[in-house]
């Protein structure tokens, strides 16, 4: 079928909408009317050559929206249902079979690679060639994308779409690793390095746990404003501040029990570590080129203190989205309140002033006839 879609043909150049050609599903695939997408870090960094992507390339990787049509072996969706895209997972590796589709062997290669596991991709150029278009195995920056059943998940019918996309990453990225893998108790201390989209998330599930002190650090004025309304309890500028650390160590009377870092500058990994009270947990979420050190003082970690990463939020997605889709309709995790929505035709204003940091949470809203 003829769709539109968001191009990018070459690294670091712009975004451009023309009409493609989508394939027809196959016995396990689903196509997705996207009603919105939103507009991830990850995306940028695809645009800028962090992972092995071929060009010309779809992303676009937090799509919700309608099924369209669906393969004739898809059993548990039918036209009609509102889903969220998420990500993908082989389903045969090690990591897979222990039920962790998050830490799948060949996920990273699902993710970028821009084709299913066999090499073919979901779109074609005006002149037939291919177009490198199964980025999370979706591209949902189009007006319709292809994605597995397994890869959809069903919501309910009377939540925004156009708010949820983001939930596919950003959302239960951060919310993840606060609720699946931190398990703060109420009355636990926490500490969030960067409150973009990932960052917010994450302050707003521990806000949910009954996190007390809540402390936000950024260097956009606007975001720890944003960070106060959502449930920070003190907020810290990194640029002005001299010394964020020794703040955050009096805030909570000698440290952290918990701390969350979504930047992956290594200088800031290393003070999300530092502010950590004895045996006490720091979390990375940032997404840094390969090669990217940290140096870190050992007497630290003898303490107990414990460093590791987490990969979107250690979620089950068919069990932890609409879990996050009920906060929301409770008015517990206000997501909106870090979205700007853009028109389609506006991907690159929008990819502009999410890398500039002037927006959050940019969410694509797509036109249709």
């Amino acid at each position: 079928m003829r769709i539109k879609a968001a191009i990018f043909r070459e690294k670091s150049g712009p975004f451009v909408i023309e009409a493609v050609e989508l394939c027809e599903p196959r016995a396990d695939e689903i196509i997705v009317r996207v009603v919105a997408s939103g507009l991830c870090q990850t995306d940028l960094h695809a645009r800028d050559g962090y992972y092995e992507s071929a060009y010309p390339a779809v992303y676009g990787h937090e799509g919700a929206g309608v099924v369209h049509a669906v393969g004739s072996a898809v059993r548990a969706l039918q036209p009609g249902d509102h889903v969220v895209m998420s990500y993908p997972w082989c389903g045969a590796c090690a990591n897979c079979a222990c039920h962790m589709p998050n830490y799948c062997v060949h996920g990273r290669r699902l993710k970028s690679a821009g084709t299913r596991a066999d090499g073919s991709t979901l779109l074609a150029q005006n002149n037939g060639a291919p177009l490198y278009s199964a980025f999370f195995q979706q591209s949902s920056f189009g007006t319709f994308a292809l994605t597995q059943e397994r890869y959809a998940v069903k919501v309910r019918a009377d939540a925004p779409l156009e708010l949820l996309g983001p939930l596919a990453c950003s959302g239960q990225t951060g919310a993840g690793a606060v609720l699946n893998v931190l398990r703060p108790a109420a009355g636990d201390s926490f500490a969030v390095f960067g409150v973009g989209a990932v960052g917010l998330s994450a302050l707003m599930a521990a806000k949910i746990s009954g996190c007390d002190p809540i402390v936000a650090v950024d260097i956009h004025d606007h975001r720890l404003a944003l960070a106060r309304q959502l449930g920070a309890t003190h907020t810290i500028n990194h640029r002005t501040s001299s010394d964020v650390v020794g703040e955050i160590r009096k805030i909570a009377n000698g440290g952290v029990r918990h701390a969350v870092e979504t930047s992956a500058v290594p200088a800031v990994l290393r003070e999300a570590v530092e502010c950590l009270m004895p045996a006490a947990t720091c979390v990375l979420l940032g997404s840094a080129r390969k090669g990217t050190e940290v140096a870190l003082e050992m007497p630290l970690v003898q303490q107990g203190r414990m460093v590791r990463g987490v990969v979107q939020g250690d979620s089950v997605p068919q069990q932890f989205i609409p879990r996050l889709v009920d906060l929301i309709m409770a008015a517990q995790f206000p997501i909106e309140k870090m979205i700007t929505f853009y028109d389609f035709a506006d991907i690159e204003r929008a990819a502009g002033e999410s890398a500039a940091g002037t927006v959050i949470k940019p969410v694509l809203r797509m036109a249709h006839d």
